[in-house]
């Protein structure tokens, strides 16, 4: 795609499903950007969206300093759709009303499609059918000249449509899984309501970014940190296709990887793509920096120090031939809204790809992933021909096994964690649960010693934690249901081939309140 996509413009009240409108968005094979309620009316309209879709929010919309929407939106011809408290501020800005009626609705609820309604987004769906609502707020009377499509037991106007203005809205969340048809739902929108021509595609995203790439780097040189994750091994397989050789990536073996990782960085990588690879081997000075650290803030600042110090000289290595002119960071699109929106240069993330780099490694930045959530990314990884075995592999923390291992991290300690994370992964992936488990970190539990017995003797070994989750963008997730089978597979295999552990144990806490890693 050498041109700009047709732009579907994501308003964020303050909803912690923003960036999920967004991505379902892009599943319709539209694309999409998440963008502050406070951007007026002009900076929109000066954007020329394809299509608006205003989010939920945390909200009432008639409590004195509630976000709002601008009337004149609806008069710019733009297609809107409201979802939630989008809908709500959607209704009263147009003369709808909205009130608290006093039936709140949160989760799975009934909705009861209107008969015989004009509407396109609920047409031919079942007249029953289960939503995901969360409102304390109801639309009870829908503006003028709008068709009420659907109702539910807490909110009397539960969805409706002016096709001539080409607006809609709904009260429940289409965009959430729990909602049977939410998907149909925002993919009419986008089709027969808004005129959109599905053009977001994986083959046309390689193309673009090849293109942008070509056009930002020219001859100039680039390095690319490679961490052993999807992330930095995309954007380096993006930047090799667009200007082979002129990119070079380093790998820091800090020793802390799970087993067999640096290898198939090494090996699966490099065949894949034909990128030139400088390896720097530092696992002995990771290990001393670490030695009698057990504090985790501690162990990631020295971490951290310690790779800025390995990559910056192994810049200044690869420098020797010719200067380095760029720099390759795999900042994704969530990074970009997290850190503000995407105005201006995101900030490189600390300890992910390169960790942070000092003041006088004066590069440019290539981010060719930032436009993309990490779904698209897989794809994108897939297309470029890397193996599936990297393209899937379970997100891992930049720190590595040393923020897995609770209490000093050893040489020792290190290689008990490595069998025992190799272990599980083996008979998940046996299992067929790659895709269904966002990661399963596997943590020792070094400083603690349980009463086992094994043969004919006690044992005093260490308890390993299993922790499984589902979870789509990590910023939520909840502990997965791996079947029993596959839970007392990875315990036998775990106790009996890894002698200093005695104990393997279930972690079934979401997040929040607990987060995915231990440290």
């Amino acid at each position: 795609m050498s041109e700009i996509p047709q732009t579907v413009l994501v308003v964020d009240f303050g909803a912690q499903y923003a960036q999920l409108i967004a991505r379902r968005v892009r599943e319709a094979d539209v694309y999409s950007e998440v963008v502050p309620h406070t951007m007026s009316v002009a900076d929109i309209v000066a954007r020329q969206p394809a299509a608006i879709i205003l989010s939920g929010g945390p909200s009432s919309v008639y409590v004195d300093g509630a976000p709002s929407v601008d009337p004149t939106l609806f008069d710019t011809g733009i297609p809107v759709f409201g979802i939630c408290y989008g809908f709500q501020a959607m209704a009263r800005a147009l003369g709808g009303v909205v009130e608290r009626t006093g039936l709140a609705e949160f989760g799975g609820t009934k909705l009861s499609v209107v008969p015989a309604s004009e509407g396109v987004l609920l047409k031919d769906l079942p007249a029953q059918q289960s939503v995901w609502m969360s409102h304390g707020d109801s639309v009870t009377a829908a503006p003028v000249g709008f068709t009420v499509t659907a109702a539910s037991d807490g909110a009397p106007v539960a969805a409706f449509e002016n096709l001539d203005r080409r607006l809609a809205g709904v009260q429940f969340h289409p965009e959430v899984k729990h909602t049977e048809h939410g998907q149909t739902v925002l993919r009419r929108f986008l089709r027969d309501v808004a005129g959109i021509s599905p053009s977001w595609t994986t083959s046309g995203i390689v193309a673009e970014q090849i293109a942008r790439i070509r056009a930002q780097v020219g001859s100039g040189r680039v390095i690319c940190g490679l961490s052993g994750g999807v992330d930095s091994a995309v954007a380096a397989a993006l930047v090799q296709r667009a200007v082979g050789d002129q990119l070079t990536c380093v790998f820091v073996d800090h020793g802390l990887l799970r087993k067999g990782e640096a290898e198939q960085v090494e090996r699966d990588f490099v065949a894949s793509t034909g990128v030139r690879l400088h390896v720097v081997d530092v696992a002995d000075v990771f290990l001393s920096a670490l030695a009698g650290v057990t504090d985790p803030e501690a162990k990631r600042k020295i971490i951290g120090r310690e790779f800025i110090r390995a990559f910056e000289a192994a810049a200044r290595e690869i420098s020797v031939e010719a200067p380095v002119d760029f720099l390759v960071q795999g900042t994704l699109y969530p990074d970009v809204v997290e850190s503000g929106g995407g105005s201006g240069t995101a900030n490189i993330k600390s300890h992910h790809n390169v960790g942070g780099l000092p003041d006088d490694l004066a590069f440019g930045l290539v981010e060719p992933l930032r436009s993309l959530f990490k779904d698209e990314v897989r794809a994108v990884g897939l297309e470029l021909g890397l193996p599936e075995s990297l393209v899937w592999r379970q997100p891992f923390p930049g720190p590595g096994l040393a923020v897995r291992i609770i209490g000093e991290v050893t040489a020792a300690r290190l290689a008990i964690l490595a069998e025992a994370d190799a272990i599980a992964r083996f008979e998940l992936t046996e299992a067929g649960l790659d895709r269904e488990i966002w990661q399963c970190p596997v943590v020792l539990l070094a400083d603690v010693r349980s009463v086992g017995v094994q043969g004919d003797g006690r044992t005093y070994g260490h308890p390993i934690v299993l922790r499984p989750v589902s979870s789509e963008d990590a910023m939520t997730a909840d502990w997965s249901r791996v079947p029993y089978d596959v839970l007392a597979r990875i315990s036998t295999r775990i106790t009996n081939e890894v002698r200093e552990v005695n104990r393997v144990v279930l972690d079934i806490t979401s997040k929040p309140p607990g987060t995915i890693e231990w440290e």
